[in-house]
């Protein structure tokens, strides 16, 4: 009797475990419709925006208990205010009616359980009349990463305000300012920008009181002589160089990037948002569109010669030569596999003149670096590396209008528009990218659980 009361009992409890369907004659398991939570069967189950699905008061006891609108088990923030899964607690109920109407007995039984249910519905209630259709919700405010995106814009706001009312930051650049009106402390100023090893020069230069009219007299014979004295050929020469190309320009020719910017703000701010967005394409235009301006300089930064490697980083681009076979080899390779490595070392090699400007772009270029490897990684597992042409084909089409469309509007765009833009997109774009990075590592750890 006893073997046969124990042999009933196993049974029971193997029917209240196991469903089996009359048409394929599969077993259906409880442990397929588990909550994370409370590792029980789910009860009125609640699936958030990532896919997780959890019981209704497990949910409610994780949100009262951290205040964040996050996936208990991912991390991810959820949308909008979580509903009951309808389909999903109707399978289970049909399939576990028993274990279900157990599992509500002891949740009725738990005062705080009821309690926080009570609080959740209550946010939620609260949410819908106030916010309907948003997009992300979160009581406490858009996080950390938000916070400072917002102090950085509200501050970058005031300082481009200022500058673009006074207009003095673009005025007094050398770059607009005709030499001839030059005085001898921008002399000096023109003088350092060539390198650090114009310090060498720069009393005799203050001595003789050299303005723009009397730089502009100036031969290479002269400065052998007293009280210049350059004894070192390959200064004379960078010099010269520099003081032909300006008396060419009538102006200083920009030899950093905000000198640079004001000369060229539409290029420059189509550039920073291109090479960011889509490197090949943007080496593969100056290439093809401004070969001598942009591409050579760039391409014997990142990919110099033996000789040039010790020479200072503004004085072995004022006679540029086309590249060899060695350096089109290197810039290729790298130019397919990792292109944001060649902006980081394009800006590494200008950390003398933009210190902490050359910092953000290589962390940026860093950032994006993984960012592509987990665009690829995903199409890998994915099993899509077919689709990459397809997406190419189709992202070359989505920059080329983009462009075309920046080039129509640009002569109505404001300078201080322009300027806003260039300064998010430079300084305020590693913050956004760090906490796309943070995203695409959290949903890796969770396809590996």
């Amino acid at each position: 009797m006893e073997d046969d009361e124990t042999s009933e009992g196993e049974t029971e409890r193997a029917e209240v475990e196991t469903h089996v369907t009359p048409d394929m004659g599969q077993q259906i398991s409880v442990s397929e419709f588990l909550c994370h939570c409370c590792y029980d069967i789910l009860v009125n189950p609640t699936t958030l925006n990532c896919g997780h699905s959890f019981c209704r008061h497990c949910l409610a006891l994780w949100w009262v208990s951290s205040k964040k609108n996050e996936c208990p088990e991912c991390r991810e923030k959820w949308e909008g205010f979580p509903k009951v899964n309808i389909l999903l607690r109707d399978v289970i109920e049909k399939l576990f009616s028993d274990a279900i109407e157990q599992r509500k007995e002891d949740i009725q039984q738990n005062s705080d359980v009821a309690h926080s249910l009570a609080t959740f519905q209550k946010y939620g209630n609260d949410q819908i009349p106030t916010v309907p259709n948003t997009g992300r919700i979160n009581p406490q405010g858009g996080g950390f990463v938000s916070g400072v995106l917002t102090a950085l814009t509200c501050v970058a706001v005031l300082l481009l305000g200022y500058h673009w009312s006074s207009r003095e930051f673009e005025e007094d650049l050398l770059v607009h300012k005709p030499v001839a009106k030059w005085t001898a402390e921008e002399v000096i100023l023109w003088l350092e920008q060539l390198g650090p090893w114009t310090s060498h020069y720069k009393e005799r230069f203050l001595l003789e009181k050299v303005n723009g009219r009397l730089l502009l007299t100036l031969t290479e014979e002269d400065f052998t002589k007293e009280p210049y004295s350059m004894e070192n050929s390959n200064h004379r020469k960078a010099i010269m160089a520099e003081l032909e190309c300006v008396k060419t320009l009538g102006v200083k020719p920009p030899q950093n990037l905000w000198e640079y910017k004001a000369v060229n703000p539409g290029k420059s701010l189509f550039l920073l948002y291109a090479l960011k967005s889509s490197p090949r394409l943007s080496m593969l235009y100056l290439y093809l569109f401004d070969y001598a301006e942009a591409f050579l300089p760039f391409i014997h930064t990142i990919c110099p010669t033996q000789q040039d490697k010790y020479e200072d980083s503004v004085t072995k681009l004022l006679d540029l030569k086309d590249p060899s076979w060695k350096q089109w080899r290197e810039f290729i390779v790298k130019y397919l596999v990792l292109p944001y490595q060649l902006i980081a070392e394009f800006a590494w090699d200008w950390l003398d003149v933009h210190y902490w400007t050359s910092r953000f772009i290589i962390v940026n270029a860093m950032l994006l670096s993984v960012l592509e490897l987990f665009s690829f990684w995903r199409l890998w597992s994915r099993r899509e590396l077919k689709t990459i042409p397809h997406r190419m084909w189709r992202h070359f089409w989505k920059v080329s209008t983009q462009g075309l469309f920046v080039a129509v509007f640009w002569p109505f765009i404001p300078q201080f528009v322009c300027n806003c833009l260039f300064y998010w997109a430079l300084y305020f774009n590693p913050i956004i990218n760090i906490d796309l990075v943070v995203k695409e590592v959290r949903r890796l750890e969770t396809q590996v659980q």
